[in-house]
């Protein structure tokens, strides 16, 4: 499952995660009888391909910097010295964006730009400049349909899917010794980093 962690957006000023999944799915149908989830999170290392943000990366497995709007910042910003040694459980109210509107529209722009991959061998031969979005992605030439783009698109375009945003509440941080630390987001949401107290 792809994600997208934003602290802020222009629908919503408390830090949501976004999520996209097909409007027939068991799964949607859970999320319109029951808007309140919890989503496991972790910051091991990932297999997953470097971002179109990431140019020149070396895909070996050290320690990944977090891209801009992941949900690693986020853990990154909970407790960095147990980075690549916790997980965290986030709960938070789940709300299905109306099909076809302009909130639709821009979540899946914003997801489609954190989640757009290349090879590896377009990633070291790129000399894109690094921009909002670290270069190719949201606001350049590049941002249209290519080929090669990974079938990204596919879990973004179409009318049988569906923009799930949710809005982050509270969670429980594990670190690899056991020890368990709750958070809560603090009422001046906005005034903290990313929103966590």
């Amino acid at each position: 499952m792809n994600y997208t962690y934003l602290p802020t957006t222009p629908y919503c000023q408390t830090p949501i995660i976004i999520m996209t999944t097909p409007s027939s799915s068991r799964k949607t149908r859970n999320l319109e009888a029951n808007r309140l989830v919890s989503l496991l999170v972790h910051d091991w290392i990932s297999h997953r391909p470097p971002t179109l943000n990431q140019t020149g990366r070396s895909p070996s497995p050290a320690r990944p910097s977090p891209r801009s709007g992941s949900l690693g910042e986020l853990l990154l910003g909970m407790n960095t010295a147990s980075l690549s040694r916790i997980s965290t459980t986030i709960n938070g109210i789940a709300e299905l964006i109306p099909s076809g509107s302009d909130e639709e529209s821009w979540y899946k722009a914003q997801h489609l730009a954190n989640n757009t991959f290349e090879s590896s061998e377009e990633s070291a031969n790129s000399n894109a400049s690094m921009g909002l979005w670290g270069g190719r992605g949201l606001g350049t030439e590049e941002y249209g349909l290519r080929e090669g783009d990974g079938g990204t698109k596919c879990y973004v375009q179409g009318d049988e899917v569906r923009v799930v945003v949710v809005k982050v509440r509270d969670g429980r941080i594990a670190d690899w010794k056991g020890q368990v630390r709750d958070w809560r987001l603090s009422t001046e949401a906005a005034a903290t980093l990313n929103g966590v107290s």
